[in-house]
């Protein structure tokens, strides 16, 4: 029963996350899992991985059926990402371990300060002023970016994916989100079946629930940010990641 209870809370912040901002689900169920259920790192990585796919699909679909998202150059900038994925992973051996999970936490909770005081209110029509050979560009360089980053830093895909469609790449704040969780649908795929292929399948129990209630808050939360207007959706999801960044640096204060 504590694990359920662990397990659907756990589910309950990645799918928040997932709906509103395109959070990685790694970035609240990971430390959940290792915390109080004293899981493997390397399990529990695999599990938020595996929730994060189909949260991550059910996000995109419905950005995607209310007109919020780009995939032509999603798809450029995801061939950037997972490329330079594994380079930045190559580099990360660099890197310690205490830096991966505390960039992605800290990112998470003053990106969504960020949103509260600084709202992103771009409008699809100034979008649609950038051509379309600058976007493409634009989607490979910037994928490029946040590959070497996440595959360094070893976190924060969503989080970085978020931030620069909106501030660099000039996206309006739902078509972004949508942007972001398409790609994530399938960086997170690769990463679930490689955890998979490795370490073999972790607790099923905790897998299902966990699956299952990020799965649920997700629909939840992409559902309400589509019908949300720009300057909700901005306070919305500022307190979410706020909120979220904050539990997460107390859950692993706790740890």
């Amino acid at each position: 029963m504590f694990s359920f209870i662990i397990c659907f809370i756990a589910g309950i912040g990645a799918g928040l996350g997932t709906g509103f901002a395109g959070m990685s689900a790694a970035a609240v169920i990971s430390p959940m899992l290792i915390t109080f259920l004293d899981m493997p790192a390397y399990d529990a990585v695999g599990i938020a991985l595996a929730s994060d796919v189909l949260a991550s699909a059910v996000s995109a679909y419905t950005y995607g059926k209310n007109k919020n998202l780009d995939i032509k150059n999603g798809l450029v900038m995801m061939s950037a990402v997972l490329v330079f994925t594994l380079v930045g992973s190559w580099l990360a051996k660099l890197v310690p371990n205490e830096t991966m999970g505390g960039f992605s936490v800290v990112m998470t909770f003053f990106l969504g300060i960020k949103f509260i005081v600084k709202p992103v209110m771009t409008t699809k029509e100034s979008m649609g002023a950038v051509s379309a050979k600058k976007r493409v560009a634009q989607s490979i360089i910037c994928g490029t970016l946040i590959g070497l980053i996440c595959g360094f830093v070893g976190a924060g895909g969503g989080m970085m994916m978020l931030l620069i469609l909106t501030s660099v790449l000039g996206y309006e704040l739902k078509t972004a989100v949508g942007t972001s969780v398409f790609i994530m649908t399938f960086t997170a795929l690769t990463g679930a079946v490689s955890h998979f292929a490795i370490g073999g399948m972790p607790d099923v129990f905790c897998l299902v629930c966990c699956i299952l209630s990020t799965l649920l808050w997700a629909r939840i939360a992409a559902v309400f940010a589509n019908k949300a207007s720009p300057k909700t959706l901005n306070r919305a999801t500022g307190i979410v990641l706020a909120v979220l960044g904050a539990s997460i640096m107390v859950v692993n204060f706790i740890k």
